[in-house]
């Protein structure tokens, strides 16, 4: 019977750690953005230019 109470207690602190670790996220704006990263995988990769030749992201060369 004494280890439901240890287990009470258990929960109470976890729920407190991530109850802490929200509004540790809402005050530092973790959720403040949540329309760019849903259609940032459907924009285009920047490519790197380098003279004629141009060099995407995943390494593969272009002319």
């Amino acid at each position: 019977m004494t280890i439901i109470f240890f287990l009470i207690g258990c929960s109470i602190l976890l729920a407190l750690v991530f109850l802490g670790a929200f509004f540790w996220a809402q005050k530092s704006g973790q959720n403040d953005d949540l329309y760019t990263p849903s259609v940032r995988i459907l924009l285009d990769d920047d490519e790197k230019t380098n003279g004629n030749k141009t060099k995407s992201d995943e390494g593969h060369l272009f002319e």
